[in-house]
């Protein structure tokens, strides 16, 4: 970290007190899919690379590799070298020999008066083949070539997915809920020439008209000098168009009736070398150019599909439902790919997870009778903030949960277990990144025991390790915080940024590099840009981005501790810290919360709040402020936007807020801070 005058290193404050262990139960230890605790030494660092030859086994390869990692152009890492294979093939066809009539896909449609789809192995394949056809023959598209995806979540956009797969284009999904412009920025980035969307969906109730954005994403395509040539329509109701915007003729196509055109189509899956790119998935919130994040065939797909079975606990006669958006890295690896390639049911929800009421996910939980389920720490505590008492009205039963990007407070993990999970379920809280792939740290279900807000281990063959910043290794136990790095290369990263090597570089390998010219792993760790503690039990506690610390009196403070203090305080749903800047301090936290249904704001409840937090993390955290708000600023998927509040705390222009999901919230919340 950075020194202080007297030349001693200044470290992250640690203060979030310990908690205890929850123990797998017996009757899930036995039927897991991994018991051997044996696990960690199989994937030692004395075993590296070929230890990872048990994630490839699990696939069907046309061709087998040489190479099992290959560091010629450190750190842009390839993995199993020579080998062939298709991703389209793994998730599709080496099913239906024993598994064809089995359920791939469940969609829930957002209006529960209409039916849930259950799609077959059978009709995927089916369906992914058309799909491809049209995209062969009416579009042109080879091996290499990008098309930008701009889908909601509905079926069309797996199918379109794994179509893409099968011939081996590269397919970029840009989140539904972006504007026009972000995806138009993403088309240009990624030099895509054919939009591939859909006319209208469901968010909230409403029939939304996407076709409008998908319209301006192509303007700002050309805007930016990317033409455009195709623009294919799925109809959100097949034969049925929904949105009021024209279709351009010789531009825009319906891809329902192309596809009925090419009914019954097969095409011959492309056989890609292992190192060539399966997708670009750009990371959100980034400044300047989107970094398009570009992820191989081979490595990606063994490294999803290994943490689907060993982590995910999925079997085949499972109900798993991840509650993401395939628009992020969470819903492409463990919605479509990762369970596809295992030969599960997966589970997709189009709309909003409490819409109609609080009670919908239990409700979909016990219809289907999912018992694996999957979701984010946001999620979680919009679910306990507007229904806490809502999952024991439903007879449901799930063997196992997952906590996903962003760290989760421990009392929002004790609400998830006890009434969520209802005591029984085991919990896998996740750490890891859209640049990853996959997990990377994260208790092994059946072998670990839980430790509300710890993501635990580095997971079987993954390294984890502490530096300050000027690269010295901080020890379990010690105490102090620092960069939270990984020691050695791993199938599922990140290949590099798309067009941009030397950022890739500079941004993730440049800061700990023994030598730039090296081409031995050892001399590359790749730093996550999370500042975290690794505790004496080797367990990894994350407290937020590097960025988002706050340096108070010279104590840098992670965001995290200080929000999951005031979600502790009786009444609190939601919390939100910013920094402010302070003429004695430096810095101090600005802190925002929205209460639980039937509690009222009070001065008394604010005084609270601060008191909990100094009682909880000391005084050196107490917040300057709080702020009782009626909602929090969101994005569509429901992530708390800590910039537009941070612009708010300081009086800076707050920018475009026009895509959040609550745009009105904002002008309220800034004439509360600001009079």
């Amino acid at each position: 970290m950075s020194k202080n005058k007297h030349g001693a290193s200044t470290h992250y404050a640690v203060h979030w007190q310990e908690e205890q262990y929850y123990y797998p139960g017996p009757e899930f230890i036995g039927q897991a899919n991994c018991t051997d605790p044996g696990i960690y030494q199989r994937f030692s660092l004395d075993r590296f690379p070929e230890c990872y030859k048990e994630f490839a086994d699990l696939l069907h390869w046309d061709r087998y590799w040489h190479t099992t990692l290959d560091t010629s152009d450190a750190p842009c890492w390839k993995w199993f070298v020579g080998g062939r294979l298709n991703a389209s093939y793994n998730c599709v066809d080496r099913h239906l020999q024993k598994h064809k009539n089995k359920t791939a896909i469940h969609f829930v449609p957002e209006l529960e008066e209409e039916p849930v789809e259950h799609m077959t192995y059978q009709e995927l394949y089916r369906r992914v083949n058309e799909t491809a056809a049209v995209l062969q023959d009416f579009c042109g598209l080879q091996a290499g070539d990008r098309v930008t995806l701009y889908l909601p979540m509905t079926p069309e956009l797996p199918v379109t997915m794994l179509a893409c797969a099968r011939l081996g284009i590269i397919h970029c999904q840009v989140f539904a809920g972006f504007s026009g412009k972000a995806c138009g920025d993403r088309m240009h980035d990624s030099e895509s020439n054919i939009l591939i969307t859909m006319d209208a969906y469901y968010r909230g109730g409403r029939l939304l008209n996407h076709k409008v954005n998908a319209d301006q994403a192509v303007q700002a395509a050309e805007n930016a000098g990317q033409k455009v040539s195709k623009v294919l329509v799925w109809c959100r109701y097949p034969g049925r168009y929904s949105s009021s915007e024209p279709m351009v003729e010789n531009r825009d196509f319906f891809l329902d009736e192309l596809v009925r055109q090419h009914r019954n189509a097969t095409i011959k899956p492309v056989s890609m070398p292992a190192e060539d790119i399966l997708f670009l998935m750009y990371t959100s919130g980034s400044t300047g150019r989107p970094k398009g994040c570009q992820h191989s065939t081979g490595g990606y797909l063994s490294y999803v599909t290994w943490m689907s079975k060993y982590v995910q606990d999925i079997h085949p006669e499972d109900v798993y439902w991840c509650l993401a958006d395939i628009g992020w890295i969470t819903g492409h690896s463990f919605i479509v790919y990762g369970p596809l390639s295992l030969g599960a049911s997966t589970v997709i929800y189009e709309g909003v997870p409490t819409y109609p009421d609080a009670g919908r996910c239990w409700r979909i939980a016990q219809e289907l009778d999912v018992n694996i389920f999957h979701t984010s720490p946001t999620a979680v505590r919009a679910l306990r903030k507007v229904g806490g008492d809502e999952p024991a009205r439903y007879n449901y039963h799930f063997k196992h949960m997952t906590s996903v990007g962003e760290p989760i407070e421990p009392d929002v993990w004790r609400w998830y277990y006890e009434v969520v999970g209802k005591g029984r379920a085991v919990i896998v809280d996740t750490w890891w990144q859209t640049e990853t792939g996959g997990f990377l740290c994260s208790t092994m279900p059946a072998i670990d025991p839980m430790k509300p807000g710890s993501a635990g281990p580095g997971l079987p063959g993954i390294h984890p390790v502490i530096y300050d910043d000027e690269g010295n290794e901080l020890k379990p136990g010690e105490g102090k915080a620092g960069n939270l790095c990984i020691r050695n290369p791993w199938p599922g990263a990140f290949q590099s940024i798309w067009k941009d090597r030397e950022r890739y570089i500079r941004s993730y390998y440049g800061k700990y590099n023994r030598d730039p010219k090296s081409r031995d792993w050892r001399d590359w760790p790749y730093m996550a840009g999370d500042a975290a503690v690794l505790e004496s039990d080797g367990y990894v506690r994350i407290l937020g981005r590097i960025d988002d610390v706050i340096n108070v009196s010279g104590h840098r403070l992670g965001t995290k501790e200080i929000e999951s203090a005031a979600l502790s305080a009786d009444g609190v749903a939601e919390a939100a810290v910013v920094a402010m800047p302070d003429e004695i301090k430096g810095m101090v936290p600005d802190l925002y919360v929205s209460l639980k249904p039937g509690i009222d704001p009070s001065d008394e409840l604010e005084k609270k709040v601060i008191s909990t937090v100094a009682d909880v993390l000391g005084k050196i955290a107490r917040p300057a402020h709080v702020y009782i708000v009626p909602d929090m600023p969101k994005t569509r998927s429901g992530k708390i936007m800590r910039r537009v509040l941070a612009s708010i705390s300081n009086r800076r222009d707050i920018g475009d807020v026009s895509t959040l999901a609550n745009p009105e919230i904002v002008e309220e919340i800034r004439q509360q801070v600001q009079g």
